[in-house]
C-alpha cells in the first residue's frame, strides 16, 4: 500500500441518539462492525467511558467479545481499558480468555485517564473495594503487570513468605497485542521506555499531534515486545456524498463535545434535526468550528485528501477513523447508516489507491 493510503481502521464509543435504548445502540455498533470486517479495516476498537447518556461503552472487554463473535477477521481491541480504574489481574484475565477465543485477533489498548467524571472514578476506583487513587501513581506497573500476567509464562507472586506462579488463563498459547494510548506525551514516553506501540488520540485532542509521536519515536527502546517503534493516530470523521451533507451530519457530535468541553449538562445524542435546531452563542459556534477544523469532514474526494495528508504529515501507515455521523428523524433505532456510510466510503478511496 502507498504511503498516500494508510492501512483504516475503526474506533467506536457505541453513542446512544435520542431514539436509542443501549439495546439498539449496541445493535448498530455490531451492523457497523460487520461492514468494517467485510471492507477489510485493520482494526475496531472500542473505548472505556463510564456514566454518559450518549456513550454506550462502558465495558471495552464485553464489547470486545461480542464484536469478535459477529466478525471473522477483523482484528478487535479496547481503545482503550482505562488500567487504573481496574485491578491488572481482572484485565489480564478478561483479555487472556479473548486471546484463547479469538486467537491473533485481539489487541489491549491500555489509557491512564479515567473516562469519567470525579465521583463516578471514586466509585469505580473504591465503590466496590477496588482499586485506589495511587493506581495512577502506580501505572507504569501495572502495565507490565498486565503484559507479565497474559504470557504463557505468567509471574511469580510472593505473598507472606509465600510463592507460586500467577497466570491470567492455564493454558495461554498466546498473548494479545498491547498498545499505550495518550493525548499527551506522558504515554508517549511511557510507551517508548517500554518498548510498545503507541497510539495518539488526535480524535479527542487535536493538539500536541507532531510533538507526542515525536518524542515517542526519539526516544523509543526496542523490547522483547516491538523492535522499532510502532504508531498511528485517531481522527473523527464525517464522510458524506456531499461537503453540506457532512457538515450537517457532524453537528449532532460537536454538539455532545461542546456540552463536554463547556460544563453543560450531557444528554444523548441528536438527532441531525434536533441539533440543527440549538442555537448557539457566538462563542460556542466558534469553538464547535474550531473542533471541526481538526475533524475530516466532507465528499468522499475532501475525505480522501484529508486523510493522505494527516498520514503524511504525522507519518504513520495507518488511521482509525471515528465514525461520528449522525441521524436523521426517522433512523431505524438498530442501525447507524450515515457512520456506515463514512466507513465505506472512506474504504472505496483506500482500496482504489492501494490498486493504483
Amino acid at each position: 500500500m502507498s504511503a498516500a493510503a494508510p492501512a483504516l481502521s475503526v474506533l467506536d464509543l457505541v453513542p446512544v441518539r435520542t431514539d436509542q435504548t443501549t439495546a439498539d445502540a449496541l445493535a448498530a455498533s455490531l451492523s457497523l462492525a460487520r461492514v468494517a470486517d467485510h471492507l477489510g479495516y485493520r482494526r475496531y476498537w472500542v473505548a472505556e467511558h463510564h456514566n454518559m447518556p450518549a456513550v454506550a461503552a462502558t465495558n471495552p472487554p464485553v464489547l470486545m467479545g461480542l464484536i469478535a463473535s459477529v466478525t471473522s477477521r477483523i482484528r478487535v481491541g479496547s481503545g482503550g481499558v482505562m488500567l487504573p480504574n481496574h485491578a491488572p489481574l481482572v484485565v489480564a484475565e478478561q483479555v487472556a480468555l479473548l486471546e484463547a477465543a479469538f486467537p491473533g485477533r485481539v489487541d489491549l489498548g491500555i489509557g491512564r485517564a479515567p473516562g469519567t467524571d470525579p465521583i463516578t472514578s471514586y466509585a469505580l476506583r473504591h465503590g466496590g473495594g477496588g482499586v485506589s487513587d495511587d493506581a495512577v501513581a502506580h501505572f507504569p506497573q501495572y502495565v507490565d503487570d498486565v503484559l507479565a500476567m497474559m504470557s504463557p509464562a505468567g509471574v511469580s507472586v510472593s505473598v507472606a513468605g509465600r510463592t507460586q506462579p500467577l497466570r491470567a488463563t492455564p493454558g495461554a498459547a498466546g498473548s494479545a497485542q498491547a498498545w499505550l494510548l495518550g493525548s499527551s506525551d506522558y504515554s508517549a514516553r511511557l510507551a517508548a521506555a517500554k518498548g510498545l506501540p503507541y497510539v495518539f488520540a488526535h480524535h479527542f485532542s487535536g493538539q500536541g499531534t507532531a510533538e507526542a509521536l515525536e518524542t515517542y519515536r526519539r526516544e523509543f527502546r526496542p523490547s522483547e515486545h516491538l523492535e522499532a517503534p510502532r504508531t498511528f493516530l485517531t481522527v473523527n470523521a464525517v464522510v458524506a456524498g456531499t461537503e453540506a451533507e457532512a457538515r450537517r451530519l457532524a453537528l449532532p457530535n460537536q454538539l455532545m463535545m461542546l456540552a463536554l468541553r463547556t460544563g453543560q449538562p450531557l444528554g444523548p445524542q441528536l438527532m441531525v434535526e434536533e441539533a440543527e435546531a440549538v442555537e448557539l452563542p457566538a462563542q460556542h459556534r466558534e469553538l464547535v468550528e474550531k473542533m471541526a477544523g481538526r475533524w475530516v469532514v466532507g465528499d468522499p474526494g475532501q475525505a480522501a485528501g484529508a486523510l493522505s495528508r494527516l498520514a503524511a504529515s504525522y507519518d504513520v501507515d495507518e488511521v482509525m477513523l471515528h465514525p461520528v455521523a449522525g441521524a436523521y428523524a426517522g433512523t431505524d433505532p438498530r442501525s447507524a447508516p450515515t457512520r456506515e456510510a463514512t466507513v465505506r466510503l472512506a474504504a472505496d478511496w483506500v482500496f482504489a489507491a492501494s490498486s493504483d
